[in-house]
């Protein structure tokens, strides 16, 4: 009988298992009430394998937020490429929203805990937020010099959209009501996209 074993993982998977397990556990017990032996449970590895791999339970959190906002940026870059034309951000929104519970876990570490950990929020505003805007804001002076935004201070329409962008990603659990519709989503993604294009006051 022949048997089969199963190949030992190298570092990095073993790496990725442990960021894998981290975020999920911040995401629903917080920093703070997750120790170094539930994330060592959680991932399947010995606690001393933890520190073989990261200095201290503090540089797994900026790890995973820090690859976290990574993410984000990347999808946001991805969605602003794929944009049909520089009106279409209602398929930005639905898209942010559509895929929330694919990324809720990261979006709770990324957005909560920097607001506890200083060093963290500052490593992310250097590494990420900054780039976003440079993104965003390079997107916007475009269309803007194309005509068809009206002239404004892109950097600001940048940290308007990314504000929204944000929020997009968080409505489908705290704004929208709980087994939202595709319709109801939609509608949604649609209105913001509508208010961020043309405002809410009636047209004289």
């Amino acid at each position: 009988m022949r048997i089969f074993r199963t190949a030992p993982q190298t570092e990095a998977e073993t790496q990725t298992r442990i960021l894998q397990a981290a975020r999920k556990l911040f995401a629903r017990r917080g920093y703070d009430g997750t120790t170094t032996r539930d994330l060592a449970q959680e991932a399947g590895v010995a606690e001393g394998t933890l520190f073989r791999h990261f200095e201290n339970k503090k540089a797994i959190l900026v790890e995973v937020a820090t690859q976290g906002w990574v993410e984000i940026l990347t999808d946001l870059l991805t969605e602003l490429s794929e944009m049909a034309s520089y009106k279409a951000i209602a398929q930005v929104m639905r898209r942010r929203m559509m895929n929330l519970h694919e990324n809720a876990d990261l979006l709770r570490v990324c957005f909560m805990e920097a607001q506890f950990h200083p060093d963290l929020r500052e490593r992310i505003q250097a590494d990420v937020i900054v780039k976003m805007t440079d993104v965003a804001e390079a997107f916007f002076q475009t269309a803007m010099d194309q005509g068809v935004y009206r002239k404004m201070n892109p950097r600001v329409v940048a940290q308007v959209f990314l504000g929204m962008f944000t929020i997009a990603g968080f409505s489908r659990d705290s704004i929208l009501p709980n087994q939202a519709s595709p319709q109801e989503i939609q509608e949604m993604a649609e209105t913001m996209a509508e208010i961020f294009l043309n405002g809410v006051l009636a047209q004289s």
